[in-house]
């Protein structure tokens, strides 16, 4: 019983100190966020399309375009090796790391 208590007040703990993080995070972009490309091209901390989509190139991708970008993340779609149609998201930081593919 013990144990139960200090785990769920370790998880209760690990939830609110989680709270204010991403409220700070939600509240660097900003009210004014006007077009997609002043959200991508953030004080330069942000994936740029052109990276994003050489990056797709650089793991396979053929006809690679960018098809979604949000404050998040940079989609990208093209053909796979098989022919395929396939989708890479990047996380909409600098170095547009992936997300998943």
């Amino acid at each position: 019983m013990n144990r139960f208590i200090a785990k769920a007040s370790f998880a209760a703990l690990l939830a609110l100190a989680s709270v204010p993080a991403t409220a700070s995070v939600a509240a660097a972009a900003g009210p004014e966020r006007g077009s997609i490309v002043d959200v991508q091209y953030h004080h330069g901390r942000a994936c740029s399309p052109v990276r994003a989509v050489e990056k797709a190139r650089r793991e396979g991708l053929r006809n690679v375009r960018v098809t979604d970008i949000t404050p998040r993340r940079v989609v990208v779609s093209g053909r796979g090796y098989r022919g395929g149609w396939e989708r890479i998201y990047f996380a909409n930081v600098r170095g547009c790391p992936q997300i998943r593919r």
